[in-house]
């Protein structure tokens, strides 16, 4: 199979390898609309040209940094309108700013709690553990 047709458009397989993501990956992109439909060969290969690999490659980069499917829909949304305003992606990002650090507070305030109630745990065989009775709140 050739890795790239011509005008560097790639089929599915070599768009994968390309970016470092599985098949599946891109298969599920397309099955809740966030890739468009690609193109065709006659023999039914799909076709991503440089448009669709841009896209990919900035989904891509979404999700590591961790949006959510619904905060990259709402962003791609904003692009695909082509009517975005730089003080709109502002407010989402900020947005998405306040949920991540939730999250670093959540995670501090579970780190603390398991070394705290880790500490009252000797690690043996007894079959009482303080940690499990911890999580029971007892």
């Amino acid at each position: 199979m050739a890795i790239t047709v011509s005008g560097g458009v790639l089929k599915r397989g070599a768009l994968a390898k390309q970016l470092g993501c599985n098949l599946e990956t891109i298969r599920y992109y397309e099955n809740i609309g966030i890739m468009p439909e690609p193109m065709r060969t006659g023999s039914g290969h799909r076709l991503y040209g440089q448009k669709e690999q841009e896209r990919l490659r900035f989904i891509l980069r979404c999700r590591e940094l961790g949006f959510s499917i619904e905060e990259l829909r709402r962003l791609l949304s904003m692009v695909d309108s082509d009517g975005y305003t730089c003080g709109e992606v502002y407010a989402l990002t900020k947005e998405y700013l306040q949920s991540v650090s939730d999250k670093i507070s959540d995670l501090r305030k579970l780190e603390r709690t398991l070394k705290s109630i880790s500490k009252e745990c000797a690690g043996g065989d007894a079959p009482n553990c303080p940690i499990i009775e911890a999580l029971y709140g007892e």
